[in-house]
């Protein structure tokens, strides 16, 4: 029988939850503000990690800036990382932007456009046809 976990998803999960903490309470910077740590991704090996990330803001110079500064501390995140984890390698960090919360909220946006488009356009034919 496999098993339910593999070894990365673990590793990703504690991961997840640790940068988490880590970026909540260790990094200070002002230009990071509220950040979520959406996904991680650790490489079959466990020496690189990707961990995707999204702001409160929706501010593309914000996000950038926010970004930069992330990237600039991964070495101190991971050495923090590193003494909060015990395992043998500590993965090498890369930050990514995701974007799927605020384009999902588009999309959301977009439909219920839509949806009230749709209800009066059919609001205005059904006042036609009743007159």
């Amino acid at each position: 029988m496999a098993k339910a976990f593999k070894r990365t998803d673990r590793v990703s999960q504690q991961v997840k939850k640790s940068i988490a903490m880590i970026l909540q309470r260790e990094i200070k910077d002002p230009r990071i503000g509220m950040v979520t740590v959406s996904d991680v991704e650790v490489s079959r090996d466990i020496a690189y990690a990707k961990i995707y990330v999204t702001f409160l803001f929706d501010d593309a110079d914000a996000i950038k800036a926010g970004m930069k500064v992330l990237k600039d501390a991964a070495g101190y995140i991971r050495s923090l990382l590193g003494s909060e984890v015990k395992m043998r390698l500590t993965p090498e960090l890369q930050f990514i932007y995701d974007d799927s919360l605020v384009e999902g909220m588009r999309l959301s946006n977009v439909v219920t456009s839509a949806v009230e488009e749709d209800k009066r356009k059919r609001g205005d034919l059904d006042g036609e046809s009743e007159e």
